[in-house]
């Protein structure tokens, strides 16, 4: 894969699972208004089950049938369905078409996609944990130039919240989180501040 996206997804459910392996309360807020700190894990978990189906070739309608209700230990959930995940990513030819719920994509596209998706929830999830929010810095860099490459069709998605205004100079990850409406200068106490 370019810019060796293989290792890159290894290295965000690295990111994710040191940290939800020392969540202590799961309902603290979480950057992303939407969730808490249990609802955010059940997220990106149930993201992974995902993953095993699609890069199979199934549709999304029979993909479906494969993701089922987390249990109530996240944890050995998010262990599961990370290695399942890992793995299928592992073996999957690259000229894999991927269908999705917006359309057929290549393989490199949607795993370029997660490698994002959890990787800021890797932040959130420190954020709301109050752990160390440093991200691996080439991880960091590499969903850096996807965020720029998409920086208006995420801003018109309505998945995140506006964009927060950063200098140009702040620390990349600064700038990376920035676009997804998060605001990682302000202090862990200040509330959530992202979509």
């Amino acid at each position: 894969m370019a810019l060796g996206w293989l290792e890159l997804q290894r290295r965000s459910h690295v990111e994710f699972g040191t940290r939800i392996e020392a969540v202590t309360d799961w309902s603290a807020p979480t950057p992303d208004t939407d969730w808490d700190t249990e609802q955010l894990v059940r997220h990106v978990v149930t993201e992974q089950q995902w993953v095993l189906p699609l890069v199979g070739g199934l549709t999304v309608a029979k993909a479906q049938a494969h993701v089922h209700p987390l249990g109530d230990d996240l944890v050995e959930e998010w262990r599961r369905y990370s290695g399942l995940a890992t793995a299928a990513w592992a073996v999957a030819p690259p000229a894999t078409m991927v269908h999705l719920s917006y359309g057929t994509v290549p393989l490199e596209r949607y795993l370029r996609e997660q490698v994002f998706d959890v990787t800021v929830h890797s932040w959130d999830l420190a954020r709301a944990a109050g752990l160390d929010e440093s991200l691996d810095p080439e991880l960091v860099a590499a969903v850096w130039e996807e965020a720029e490459a998409q920086r208006e069709i995420l801003s018109a998605s309505g998945l995140f919240a506006p964009p927060v205004s950063v200098p140009d100079d702040a620390p990349l990850q600064v700038r990376l989180l920035a676009v997804t409406g998060r605001d990682a200068r302000s202090a862990p106490t200040a509330g959530p501040t992202g979509g």
